[in-house]
C-alpha cells in the first residue's frame, strides 16, 4: 500500500475526514499530505491489516502551517476546518483559491455533505414516495487529473 492508500484507509467512513484528506492528497501536488509535514503522522513500523499506518492531525494545521503563500494557507485552513473544529471565514478563503483548487474544494464540500450517498427518492403525483435506482452521483465529483501530452 502507498502512503496515500494508508491515509485514505485511516479516513474511511468519516465523510468530513475523507474530504479533508483527499484535499491534501490532491491539492498542490499532494505536498501537504506527504510525510515530513508536522501534521502528517506515520507509524515507524509497518502495521497489519486494519491497523493505522498514517494519519493527519488536522487540528494542528493552524499553528503548524508556518510561512506559506496565501493560497496554500487558505487551502490548508479550509481542509482543517472540514475535518476539525477550526473556524474559517469562507469570504476570506474562497476568493483567493485558484481554479484547480476551487474545483477540489467544491468536490470536498459535496463529499463532506454525503452527496455521493444520497438516495434517489422520488415524489409521485399522489404525494407518495418511491425509491429510484439506488444512490445519486455526487453533486460535484472529484476532478480527474489533467493529462498532458
Amino acid at each position: 500500500m502507498t502512503h496515500a492508500d494508508d491515509l485514505r484507509a485511516w479516513a474511511r467512513g468519516m465523510y468530513t475526514i475523507e474530504a479533508a484528506t483527499e484535499l491534501l492528497l490532491r491539492g498542490f501536488g499532494g505536498k501537504f499530505a506527504a510525510p515530513g509535514n508536522p501534521w502528517v503522522h506515520t507509524s515507524t513500523e509497518p502495521q497489519g491489516p486494519g491497523q493505522v499506518n498514517a494519519w493527519i492531525d488536522f487540528a494542528s494545521i493552524p499553528e503548524e502551517a508556518g510561512p506559506l503563500s496565501g493560497g496554500e494557507h487558505r487551502f490548508l485552513m479550509l481542509a482543517a476546518s472540514l475535518a476539525e473544529d477550526v473556524p474559517v471565514v469562507l469570504s476570506d478563503i474562497v476568493p483567493g483559491l485558484d481554479r484547480e483548487n476551487l474545483d477540489l474544494v467544491l468536490a470536498a464540500i459535496a463529499h463532506a455533505g454525503g452527496s455521493h450517498q444520497h438516495s434517489d427518492i422520488r415524489f409521485n403525483e399522489d404525494g407518495s414516495m418511491s425509491r429510484g435506482k439506488g444512490y445519486l452521483v455526487s453533486l460535484h465529483p472529484w476532478p480527474q487529473p489533467v493529462r498532458t501530452v
